[in-house]
């Protein structure tokens, strides 16, 4: 123990004399620790959030749309919109699918909302049952949701979202208070917590719900819907419902043989994997970025190293004659590099942190910290320091005492 403090300090002397030189070296390992990490944790944080968005409009769901929907990263985009989705197909779908729990159909269109001599020129009118709610994880702060006496006695009442209540009514309560929705009139009976946005971008408290038979005959006029939200009975039985549910369609609506679909059958599970798989790509350029600056960061010990060694040799050469074994000395060596890379990627990790916490506060992101990002920096850098100085080392253990005592 006494032998490595010694050589530590040894350690800390002799890379005090070359100050610049040692900043410089230590410089690659700090910004390949510092990307390692950084990255990593921004990786874990965003696919934590998407976890987290995915939850937030519903569990175990399935939602079909008409038409056909492409998807481009976590975006739905729709392609070409079918007239052929109805209410009828939701209960087919209830009273035939093993898989599927409940069903909501929905159908929407963004309208103009006005109370008093305030207007909102576009607020989503989202048309649904009330089971709405509980498939899309929806729930109301104050008031009620309508009930299915509401949608069969088509009812000309609505829950509006926690923005349209403050841009229309700030402090005032809007319980009781009747709006105008295009030129329907409708009663607020109830409003939502607040949502936020969704994975798509969505702001889900900007929207006003109404019962569907209400909006299709009152505000649309038109029999068929926009989607059907579903829930299927476990986690594992997403898959088959979604085969199922397909094959239901495809058998109401007369497709067959080759024919494609007039609908899309949406598992969100597919949006979390290929954002997934967007978070994995750029976790993998963040580690390539770590690796070439771990590598320059390399070379720099390693030519700091060879240069000390050569400036060094008479130290060396007295410390062979008074008695000091190769080991002693290759373990001096390379135990001054571990210093260097070890300081640069102390600093980087500590950095690193601040700037996530930073990224995360400003970007509102879950406060994640990688552990496995953690592990490969401090594996990183001892093997970096490690094996940028087994070169000095050798070649320093290869100076004989006698020669530099005559010289």
């Amino acid at each position: 123990m006494i032998r490595f403090l010694i050589n530590l300090r040894i350690a800390f002397a002799s890379l005090g004399s070359f100050k610049v030189r040692t900043a410089l070296a230590m410089l690659g390992a700090f910004l390949g620790t510092f990307s390692l990490v950084v990255v990593s944790n921004l990786s874990e944080s965003l696919s934590k959030k998407t976890e987290i968005e995915i939850s937030k409009l519903g569990e175990n769901l399935l939602i079909v749309k008409s038409g056909i929907v492409r998807r481009v990263g976590a975006r739905t985009n729709l392609i070409g919109e079918a007239t052929n989705l109805t209410i009828g197909d939701a209960e087919t779908i209830k009273q035939n699918s093993l898989y599927v729990k409940d069903v909501a159909p929905s159908a929407n269109k963004i309208f103009p909302v006005r109370y008093g001599n305030t207007t909102l020129s576009s607020v989503l009118i989202m048309g649904v049952t009330p089971a709405y709610t509980d498939i899309r994880n929806f729930q109301v702060q104050s008031g009620n949701f309508f009930t299915d006496e509401d949608n069969v006695n088509l009812s000309k009442v609505a829950v509006i979202g926690t923005k349209v209540a403050d841009r229309l009514f700030g402090n005032e309560d809007p319980l009781g208070k009747n709006i105008l929705i295009y030129r329907v009139p409708c009663r607020i009976i109830g409003v939502l917590e607040e949502k936020g946005v969704d994975i798509s971008g969505f702001d889900q408290d900007n929207q006003i719900f109404v019962p569907l038979n209400t909006y299709l005959r009152s505000f649309v006029n038109k029999t068929f819907i926009n989607s059907i939200s579903m829930k299927v009975i476990d986690d594992k039985s997403t898959s088959l419902a979604k085969a199922e549910i397909t094959d239901i369609l495809r058998s109401r609506h007369k497709i067959t043989g080759s024919k494609k679909d007039d609908f899309t059958v949406i598992d969100l599970k597919d949006v979390v994997a290929l954002s997934t798989q967007a978070m994995d790509m750029i976790r993998i350029l963040g580690r390539v970025a770590a690796l070439m600056s771990f590598i320059i960061g390399g070379l720099g010990i390693l030519s700091i190293m060879v240069l000390i060694v050569n400036e060094r040799k008479t130290e060396i050469g007295i410390r062979r004659a008074i008695g000091a074994r190769k080991r002693d000395i290759m373990l001096q060596f390379l135990m001054e590099s571990s210093v260097i890379s070890w300081c640069g990627g102390s600093a980087g990790l500590i950095l690193s942190l601040i700037a996530s916490i930073i990224i995360f506060t400003i970007a509102q992101l879950p406060m994640v910290i990688s552990i496995k990002g953690l592990f490969m920096t401090l594996l990183a850098t001892i093997l970096i320091g490690v094996l940028a100085g087994i070169y000095p080392a050798k070649k320093a253990v290869q100076i004989q005492p006698v020669n530099i005592i005559k010289a």
